[in-house]
C-alpha cells in the first residue's frame, strides 16, 4: 500500500492514517513501551507513521535497502513528523545496527516469507543475543518453518493472532528473545485457534481447512518422488482442536 501524502495525510491529520485491517491488527499488538521500534513491514512507512502518532515517546526505525524509496519517506518524515523522534536506515534488515541504540526493542517484520524472515532473525539475533528484543512477525507464507526456527532460538511466545484479508490468512506472532515469564511457542499455533466470535471461529476453520489441503498436496508429491515428507506437519495440523 502506497501512502498519498499530498490528500490523506496533514499535520494536523497524523492519527487518522488508513491503515489496512493487517497492519491495524499489528498496531494494536504493540502495547508494551519500547524504546526504539524497527518498521521493517515493507509498506511505504504507513505502520511506522502510525506508532509515531502514538504520545508514547518512543523512537521509530524505518527499514527499507531501496535508497529512493527512503529518500522519499525522510522528506515527508520532516514535513510531516518533525516534533516525533524518527530515524531511516538504507539498509538490509539483517543489518539493523541495534547496538548503536540502548534500550529494549521490538522489530517488526511483515510483507514477506517465512523463509526470508528466518534468514533475517538468525542474522539480527546471533548478532544481539544480549539485547532485549521483541519481535513481531508476520509472515506471507511459511509459517511452519518459522515456527520451528523460534522455537529452535528459545524464543518465547507473547501474543499472537490469526486475521483475514482480501481472503488471504495471516499469522501474526509476537515473540520474545528475553521474556522472563516463559510461554512457549506451538509449532502450528496455539491462541490463534481460540475464538471468542462466531466470525473469529469461521476465519480459523478455514485457515485450518486451507492449510491442511496445502501440505496433504504437498505429501502427494512426496509419494511421487518430488516433494519431502510432510506427514508430521500434517498430523500436527490434524491434532488442532478448534
Amino acid at each position: 500500500m502506497k501512502i498519498d501524502w499530498n490528500t490523506s495525510v496533514k499535520p494536523s491529520l497524523k492519527s487518522n492514517l488508513k491503515l489496512s485491517n493487517r497492519l491495524q491488527k499489528i498496531e494494536q499488538m504493540v502495547t508494551a513501551q519500547y524504546d526504539h521500534i524497527w518498521d521493517c513491514c515493507c509498506d511505504h512507512g504507513l505502520l511506522g507513521c502510525a506508532l509515531l502518532s502514538r504520545p508514547e515517546a518512543t523512537t521509530v526505525h524505518f527499514i527499507d535497502i531501496v535508497p529512493q524509496l527512503m529518500t522519499e519517506l525522510e522528506s515527508k518524515l520532516h514535513r510531516f513528523y518533525s516534533g516525533s523522534t524518527w530515524k531511516t536506515h538504507c539498509l538490509d534488515v539483517a543489518k539493523l545496527p541495534l547496538a548503536q541504540y540502548k534500550g529494549k526493542h521490538l522489530i517488526i517484520i511483515a510483507g514477506i516469507g517465512g523463509d526470508l524472515m528466518i534468514e533475517f532473525i538468525e542474522a539480527i539475533y546471533k548478532k544481539h543475543k544480549d539485547l532485549n528484543i521483541d519481535f513481531l512477525l508476520c509472515p506471507v507464507h511459511h509459517q511452519y518453518p518459522l515456527r520451528q526456527k523460534l522455537i529452535a532460538l528459545d524464543f518465547s511466545l507473547k501474543h499472537e493472532v490469526l486475521i483475514e484479508e482480501n481472503r488471504r490468512f495471516y499469522e501474526i506472532v509476537l515473540v520474545s528473545t528475553t521474556s522472563t515469564e516463559k510461554k512457549n511457542i506451538n509449532p502450528v499455533g496455539d491462541e490463534i485457534w481460540q475464538s471468542q466470535s462466531g466470525l473469529q471461529s469461521d476465519i480459523a476453520d478455514k485457515y485450518l481447512k486451507k492449510t491442511l489441503n496445502h501440505y496433504q498436496r504437498i505429501q502427494q508429491g512426496f509419494h511421487q518422488g518430488k516433494t519431502n515428507d510432510v506427514q508430521h506437519i500434517i498430523d500436527a495440523y490434524h491434532a488442532v482442536k478448534l
